[in-house]
């Protein structure tokens, strides 16, 4: 890891923002790379019985949408603080859906997997979310990635996820109102509290630079341990090979 690489001109670049950044300091910084986004159309009968009480799911066009995104992270640290190699550079693989508190659309995640303890600990603590700790290997074979995310349990339940994925054009940003935007472009996360009260964690990044996929899942039980029922049907699949993002804590989503 380079912790030199973080882009900090990205927090100048707001015009494409649905609302302002937060009036607070940011608190996190951390680089995505080479992200398959994996979208299924799922029944939203059933995902919106699975949210917590006041968040609202969020529909394109009346579908809803689960999606596994598979990911590796750099340049994690908090803010004014250098990063260490052993916690900053770390895969990821998350289990999410889309949904909205008034007019905020974001992100919830039924599970994140990582391959580091400490920060699965931290993230649980500081932020309440529903992270793992998995063994996790990426490698790279030209644009080619191969990813595999074996959560540490019992043999019996443990969620996997191994897969090769590329890219398969040119780089593009999603319209706003299309379904790639729609399925993308979130600038924040909703969590509950211990108390079962609605969070927000806003973000800030550059917009998505996608590209379409092409992906092969060898095994894939992900949704499965979430409780969710994938179709038949093959993905959605879109690729991003870099984004800088920086995080504020969680606050109240009023």
């Amino acid at each position: 890891m380079n912790p030199n690489d973080f882009d900090y001109r990205i927090l100048k670049e707001v015009e494409h923002r649905p609302w302002p950044l937060p009036d607070r300091p940011w608190v996190m910084a951390q680089t995505w790379h080479d992200l398959l986004f994996a979208h299924w159309p799922v029944d939203k009968t059933q995902l919106r019985a699975m949210l917590p009480t006041g968040l609202e799911l969020d529909l394109h066009h009346e579908q809803a949408w689960v999606g596994i995104v598979p990911f590796r992270m750099t340049n994690v640290a908090p803010r004014a603080l250098p990063g260490v190699p052993w916690i900053s550079a770390f895969p990821e693989l998350n289990v999410r859906t889309y949904v909205r508190v008034h007019d905020r659309p974001g992100v919830y995640f039924f599970s994140l997997d990582a391959a580091s303890a400490v920060v699965v600990g931290l993230a649980r603590l500081l932020f309440n979310l529903p992270y793992y700790t998995a063994s996790m290997k990426v490698t790279a074979d030209g644009p080619a990635i191969r990813y595999r995310s074996d959560r540490k349990g019992t043999a019996s339940h443990r969620p996997r996820f191994v897969a090769s994925y590329r890219p398969t054009g040119g780089t593009f940003q999603a319209q706003p109102h299309s379904l790639e935007y729609f399925l993308t472009e979130r600038y924040c996360l909703y969590t509950v509290d211990k108390r079962g009260q609605s969070q927000r964690l806003d973000i800030h990044h550059r917009p998505w630079a996608l590209q379409t996929a092409t992906a092969s899942f060898e095994s894939n039980t992900m949704a499965e341990a979430n409780g969710l029922a994938l179709p038949a049907t093959p993905p959605l699949l879109h690729f991003a090979k870099r984004q800088d993002v920086v995080a504020w804590l969680p606050a109240a989503a009023i």
